[in-house]
């Protein structure tokens, strides 16, 4: 039997007694034990360019042609289908779960929706320094920038008891290229792996990074009030750069095995 048809249904609804569809409600203790589901579900796939992105304190700092979306591919760092198997210009096989649990915490968490990691591809044409006092005066600080990469996972907590927000995330890059303009240098091929990721016997399991940062309000050191705090208590990775550039001419490239960075603590507020 697959159901009333809608039209059986409605002639049963029309013939029952009115006391059968009365409706009683409810006090407040029934409803307090009402409650819904765990948390929201978001499936994300996007694609974002901006033309030009413009921080202004008396001079600015101009950003243009940015773009963040999928890398168009699914094979990175020698592995086909790390990303899937759809290759696309967007964002995507992104799920986002958004639970606030009894205590007050609040937890977003970004997995992929398929077992396959979330490829990008983020790219800027010039970061320039321009001024503002009638002399047309500018320096280009960055140009050319393109980074594609993987992110494994991504997470944030928000603890109502310290009020902290905890982040963290995994991720690994596989080429980032940009030029230094005023300074004569530029970077190809720069790649970010986990710090056990080894070349002679490579793993998947250990190719992302894992960066974990606590973020929150706090007094400044140099003076009183309040500022934006991040704290990174440890960041380990392994750093190669394929060729680096000065004035036009390749010097070689870079490994740093193993790199750490710990117990780093940021304020950061207006002067």
């Amino acid at each position: 039997m697959k159901g009333l048809k809608p039209t059986v249904l409605a002639l049963c609804i029309a013939g029952a007694p009115p006391a059968a569809l009365a409706f009683q409600p409810l006090d407040e203790t029934t409803m307090g034990n009402i409650t819904g589901q765990a948390g929201v579900t978001i499936e994300l796939e996007t694609k974002v360019d901006i033309g030009r992105f413009t921080y202004t304190d008396e001079g600015s700092l101009a950003i243009s042609d940015i773009s963040i979306g999928g890398a168009e591919r699914t094979d990175f760092f020698g592995y086909n289908g790390l990303a899937g198997t759809t290759a696309s210009d967007r964002l995507d096989n992104i799920k986002i779960d958004i639970d606030v649990y009894s205590d007050g915490d609040a937890v977003i968490n970004l997995l992929p929706i398929q077992f396959a990691a979330v490829d990008f591809r983020i790219t800027s044409g010039s970061w320039e320094l321009l001024s503002s006092d009638g002399s047309s005066d500018k320096t280009t600080l960055l140009d050319n920038f393109f980074a594609e990469g993987v992110i494994g996972r991504s997470s944030i907590e928000i603890d109502t008891a310290t009020d902290v927000l905890n982040f963290r995330g995994a991720f690994a890059i596989e080429v980032m290229d940009f030029d230094v303009p005023f300074l004569a240098v530029g970077v190809r091929g720069l790649q970010i792996t986990g710090a056990d990721y080894d070349l002679r016997r490579p793993s998947p399991l250990d190719l992302f990074a894992e960066v974990e940062l606590d973020v929150y309000k706090a007094a400044r050191q140099a003076s009183g009030g309040d500022a934006l705090a991040i704290d990174m208590s440890a960041f380990r990775a392994d750093v190669g750069i394929e060729e680096v550039i000065v004035g036009q001419h390749s010097i070689g490239k870079v490994f740093m095995d193993d790199l750490a960075v710990n117990n780093t603590a940021m304020r950061i507020y207006g002067h």
